[in-house]
């Protein structure tokens, strides 16, 4: 496998890492240092760790992870997403879904990262490199620096709370995960 089709395969995965981190700097509307860099952090280090899981547990747990792993991150994402929506019906602010809460990191880290499990055990099939998981989180993490940058500019220029649509964006990817793995 060459490296312009491993970083083609990075790109296609970072989309959901860039994706949500917009939604997350849309939301922040600034940048809150310790939360952003360790969701660069954890999108890069997921999404990487989660293709070498893909690729040395191909034998032992493929066929098993495959039966649910779509349904993971589509219930992930969909419980995130409907928290943020039902920011529209409680007046509070406080209780407005944080997506750089660091609580909220982690799964946003498993959800955005298991379609790196399939490549993981494709690249099983193809030969596998260290290199191809070290571009893979780079991507990723630059993918989301870039994406914070875009949601937090977007955030500032938006009069209103962007929650519920940060929760439609959420939703939305995890029925794209869903689709693709069902059909």
């Amino acid at each position: 496998m060459t490296m312009i089709e491993i970083l083609l395969i990075a790109i296609a995965l970072a989309i959901d890492c860039f994706t949500v981190s917009i939604a997350a700097g849309v939301t922040a509307r600034r940048v809150i240092w310790k939360p952003m860099i360790l969701m660069t952090l954890a999108f890069g280090i997921f999404q990487g760790g989660m293709t070498a899981i893909g690729y040395f547990g191909m034998d032992l747990l493929a066929h098993w992870i495959e039966t649910f792993d779509h349904w993971l991150a589509f219930i992930l994402l969909c419980y995130l997403g409907f928290n943020m929506i039902s920011t529209i019906w409680n007046k509070e602010e406080s209780t407005n879904i944080d997506l750089l809460a660091l609580h909220n990191i982690p799964t946003l880290a498993v959800a955005t990262s298991i379609d790196a499990l399939a490549v993981g055990i494709s690249l099983a099939c193809v030969g596998f490199r260290w290199s191809y998981v070290i571009v893979i989180a780079l991507v990723s993490s630059l993918a989301t620096i870039i994406g914070l940058g875009i949601g937090i500019k977007a955030g500032q220029r938006i009069p209103f709370h962007v929650e519920p649509i940060g929760g439609i964006v959420l939703i939305g990817i995890g029925v794209k995960i869903l689709i693709e793995h069902l059909s």
